[in-house]
């Protein structure tokens, strides 16, 4: 497990419970401290208790969607990087929209998201 992992917390936000099982399981085998949300509302309350280093956030959900959930982080001041994970032909450009860091298109590969992952948290 790298070192970098225990230091880095990654807050999962999908209404999709197999895809919040799959992406935390992932992460937390390798190391990394996660919490997840099924939609932007609970993953503001996650926020309010708990600074991630990292949000890999779906953009179509309901109660809060993606797009909620970003203009929320704006308007608190909260800059956190953002990893847009979703099915949409556009993933691209709705992580432009939103100012994310990077995306996943679903379905993505776990190396991908490992990848990904490593690549945007920060050193210890």
């Amino acid at each position: 497990m790298p070192e970098a992992a225990q230091d880095c917390r990654v807050l999962v936000v999908d209404d999709e419970p197999a895809i919040r099982f799959v992406v935390a399981e992932t992460l937390t085998f390798e190391g990394y401290p996660v919490k997840t949300a099924g939609n932007g509302e609970e993953a503001l309350k996650i926020l309010e208790q708990e600074r991630p280093e990292l949000v890999l956030l779906d953009m179509r959900m309901p109660v809060l969607d993606g797009w909620g959930f970003a203009r929320e982080l704006k308007r608190r001041g909260v800059d956190v990087p953002i990893v847009v994970m979703t099915a949409a032909q556009n993933a691209r450009g709705w992580s432009r929209e939103i100012g994310a860091t990077a995306y996943l298109a679903k379905p993505f590969d776990l190396v991908d998201l490992l990848d990904t992952v490593e690549r945007l948290c920060p050193p210890p």
